[in-house]
């Protein structure tokens, strides 16, 4: 897979990532939308990659928050039940 197909792939996810954003998606989708045109210009390969890498951190960051976020309502729910 060529770079720039990785980089549009990187870009499509976390799109999708930010619907649930607690900010809002459009808060989301703006903050995105500069960081990836802020480095539209990066040619050199070695940098690219380590932003692909930096991407893909952020996206396990944020499916991570989202997984927590999903727990503590149910665990919520659940001891609210219990009492």
């Amino acid at each position: 897979m060529s770079q720039r197909a990785k980089v549009i792939d990187l870009y499509k996810t976390l799109l999708h990532l930010g619907k649930d954003y607690p900010q809002g998606f459009d808060y989301f989708r703006s903050r995105l939308k500069r960081a990836f045109l802020k480095n539209k210009d990066v040619t050199d390969p070695e940098i690219i990659h380590k932003m692909i890498a930096h991407g893909e951190f952020v996206k396990k960051e944020i499916e991570t928050l989202y997984m927590l976020k999903k727990y503590r309502t149910l665990k919520r729910r659940y001891n609210d039940d219990n009492q």
